[in-house]
């Protein structure tokens, strides 16, 4: 009953609306009837009715197309004023004009409709698509972890007594690192919803950018161990007014693409820099680069490069940008002329030098 009461009311605006558009040009019509012919009147009214078709239900169309004509008659056609019509070819006139305004309703809405249910199945196609994608990385790249988490512990349990030092090093190596990947899906995952939902919200504050680029490597040290990650910071650079929750969350994803996507014993680069108020962080690779023709593709959603190796979702990136949209940034992807690629990050952002901080 609730939903039936609002669709009257908005059926009941949508002719307000239309008729009061139709009203509009054909007040201004009889005021210019001195220049205008009333054939001219016609068509600007057909015209009026199918721009309504565009816009509106079929019931106010059709509503609308039948005072249309009714306005034609009474203030357009001779005799006026009245509904009386003299000549066989007025009367003629005014009723291709009410055929054509109805014929012409209803077909602009049937074709709208149309588009509209043309579009909404290849929106679901692509959500069943989105979904298909989401549980064949789930089923990849949760259960890997989770099954090497549980093998090497049931090992550590059954052969604890028989098992050198070293061999159980090397499986609370592969916990840990299976625990980070495990770790870092679920992050993705949960950091898509937010995004997806619109219930991120940022958290800005003053911080050290070379901190923050310390502690990240820190904590990617681990997954990097057959690659060398390379940071000269700046000790001259401001503070910088940022979620810097969020931005670790960046640079982790950005350091581990480049892990994922680079051979062994390359180096990522990281360099960070302020300039006219916007804070700029690089995050180059020596590996072998992007292909050219899917550059504009590696941010999409769940998309990665074809015959790359297993360890990802497709996440990481698409989340990047989603987080540096959040702060009014930009991010950049270009390969470089010897070899690798860099992602450039520029963040407009407040800056503060530390003695200034303190006066705060």
């Amino acid at each position: 009953m609730y939903n039936l009461s609002l669709k009257s009311h908005s059926l009941f605006k949508q002719c307000s609306y239309s008729i009061s558009l139709v009203v509009t040009i054909a007040s201004f019509c009889f005021l210019s009837s001195n220049y205008l012919d009333y054939r001219i009147t016609a068509l600007l009214l057909l015209m009026t009715v199918s721009i309504i078709a565009m816009f509106f239900d079929i019931i106010p169309v059709v509503i609308t197309a039948v005072v249309s004509g009714l306005l034609l008659n009474f203030f357009f056609i001779h005799p006026l004023y009245t509904f009386h019509i003299k000549t066989s070819e007025d009367v003629l006139l005014f009723f291709v004009y009410l055929f054509i305004a109805l014929v012409n309703a209803v077909l602009t809405f049937n074709i709208r409709e149309a588009e509209q249910k043309a579009r909404d199945k290849e929106e679901k196609e692509k959500t069943i698509q989105l979904y298909t994608t989401l549980l064949n990385s789930l089923s990849h790249e949760l259960r890997t972890p989770i099954a090497t988490i549980i093998s090497a512990i049931d090992t550590l349990k059954e052969g604890n007594h028989k098992l050198t030092p070293v061999k159980q090093s090397v499986l609370l190596e592969e916990i840990d690192k299976a625990s980070i990947r495990l770790n870092k899906q679920v992050e993705n995952l949960l950091n898509m919803s937010r995004l997806e939902t619109g219930m991120l919200q940022l958290n800005r504050d003053w911080c050290d950018i070379n901190e923050l680029i310390f502690t990240v490597i820190q904590k990617t040290n681990v997954l990097a161990a057959q690659h060398t990650i390379v940071f000269n910071p700046d000790e001259q650079l401001p503070f910088v007014k940022l979620d810097s929750g969020i931005m670790q969350q960046v640079l982790q994803n950005l350091i581990h693409n480049a892990i994922l996507y680079t051979p062994e014993n390359t180096s990522i680069t990281l360099e960070a820099k302020i300039e006219q108020d916007t804070c700029l962080i690089t995050v180059a690779d020596n590996g072998n680069g992007f292909p050219t023709d899917q550059m504009e593709l590696v941010f999409d959603k769940f998309y990665r490069i074809p015959n790359s190796k297993a360890g990802g979702s497709g996440l990481g990136l698409s989340i990047v940008k989603g987080f540096i949209e959040a702060h009014n940034g930009t991010i950049l992807l270009k390969n470089l002329p010897n070899a690798g690629a860099a992602f450039t990050l520029a963040i407009p952002t407040s800056t503060s030098y530390i003695n200034h901080l303190k006066n705060e």
